[in-house]
């Protein structure tokens, strides 16, 4: 990626505000005259761009570079600006997420990030993130959205979740929000290469309980683990400790209903919440 004279200092998304303002006035445009010319985007949103105020969409971001032959190197950046805000014990994570053979996730209050509809995640974002600005927050949602798209793939990784019956029951949003995540869970149950389970209340304790986990298995055979809780979260590479947490899995996966049967408790849930959206 060519950035010669950007300060290595600056934040990603301050770099990219300035690349872009630098291009802008090489070709002597007015933030108001590139509006014109990147037809969809107000001056105002530009504006907020070039001062790292906001980060751009991805088609804002294709539009400019082909606007200004760049090569994509405002895309670069747009993805740099992405891996700031996610946290350092992670990022190694998605790096390799798209190379995995096989996710396999537990969550016990939250329906899986993988899984989750742009208003779910916004609202979770509202709630976890209260001093964060709204737009920063909307940048999160698009970074999660983003990752959805191994599921989409042509040849995707096989996605085991076990979902606690906390995370159905939890209303996160308004009904009608609720309501919408379930529709998408239920269709994204349908594909041949996901399952879904619920691990009802009726089952008690187990030993994934106040926590989620991640099991990335890659193409070599080999797995690691990721553990989430609070907003922080450990990756686990040793092989020992792999083994136990995937021990920790199928103790719950052992616990969950069948899909059928979660399919059905999902289904019960969503007429719950739609029922109280019509009210």
């Amino acid at each position: 990626m060519e950035l010669n004279g950007e300060n290595a200092k600056l934040t990603p998304r301050v770099r990219l505000g300035r690349r872009l303002r630098r291009l802008r006035e090489r070709k002597g445009l007015s933030l108001r005259q590139l509006s014109e010319r990147v037809s969809g985007y107000s001056h105002s949103y530009l504006g907020r761009v070039e001062l790292g105020e906001q980060l751009p969409s991805e088609a804002l971001v294709n539009s400019l570079d082909e606007f200004f032959d760049t090569d994509g190197v405002l895309a670069e950046l747009l993805d740099l600006a992405h891996d700031a805000l996610i946290p350092d014990y992670i990022r190694k994570v998605f790096a390799m997420e798209p190379e995995a053979e096989r996710l396999q996730v537990y969550t016990s209050s939250v329906i899986p990030g993988l899984l989750q509809i742009p208003e779910y995640t916004l609202e979770l974002f509202r709630r976890s993130l209260p001093g964060e600005t709204e737009e920063r927050r909307g940048e999160r949602v698009v970074i999660r959205m983003k990752r959805q798209r191994i599921l989409e793939r042509a040849e995707p990784p096989y996605y085991w979740a076990i979902i606690d019956e906390a995370a159905l029951r939890r209303l996160i949003g308004k009904p009608a929000c609720m309501a919408e995540q379930l529709r998408h869970l239920l269709e994204f149950s349908a594909r041949p290469h996901v399952t879904v389970q619920v691990l009802p209340f009726g089952k008690g304790a187990h030993p994934m309980l106040g926590g989620s986990l991640t099991l990335h298995a890659r193409p070599d055979g080999t797995s690691i683990a990721v553990v989430e809780s609070f907003g922080s979260g450990e990756l686990i590479e040793s092989p020992r400790r792999v083994l136990d947490l995937t021990q920790r899995f199928d103790t719950a996966r052992s616990l969950a209903l069948t899909d059928d049967e979660s399919l059905d408790l999902i289904r019960n849930y969503l007429k719950e919440y739609e029922v109280d959206d019509d009210s």
